[in-house]
């Protein structure tokens, strides 16, 4: 059964797949903003690399706010590969975990969006946050109830 899960020819397991690989693309996106950033406003926060690049060690609130997204990336990313994997064990139904997929992804574009490019007021955070959270914690109480 497993074995049949994870294969090829199960389209559920295909869109795992690709959902997966679009926020690994994103997550590693989010390392070069935050670089690009950096070099804009020539903020630096290690010594080495503002005497390489001859300014001071300095902050600067544009730069954190890309780096907070891509760390709120890091701290939920992972977790619904995990508890997404999980959720595909239970055999759900293809247009019910498609929906649940696209929806995590997109709501973790969202966030990024209204939190790193256009900086939009909050609830705006918050909601694209909280959807891809709600969506991970169903996949996994789904999960673990169908492991009972």
């Amino acid at each position: 059964m497993v074995a049949n899960m994870m294969s090829m020819e199960n389209p559920l397991f295909k869109t795992y797949l690709f959902y997966l690989c679009v926020l690994g693309l994103k997550m590693l996106t989010m390392s070069i903003l935050t670089a690009r950033k950096r070099f804009l406003t020539k903020t630096f926060i290690n010594p080495e690399d503002a005497i390489s690049m001859k300014v001071k060690v300095k902050t600067d609130d544009n730069v954190e706010r890309v780096r907070r997204a891509h760390l709120n990336d890091i701290e939920n990313i992972p977790v619904f590969f995990v508890v997404s994997f999980a959720y595909l064990m239970t055999n759900p139904a293809v247009g019910f975990a498609t929906m649940l997929f696209r929806a995590f992804t997109a709501a973790r574009f969202v966030h990024t969006f209204v939190y790193a490019v256009v900086v939009i007021p909050q609830p705006a955070r918050a909601l694209s946050w909280g959807v891809g959270y709600a969506i991970t914690w169903y996949m996994g109480i789904t999960s673990i109830l169908n492991l009972l």
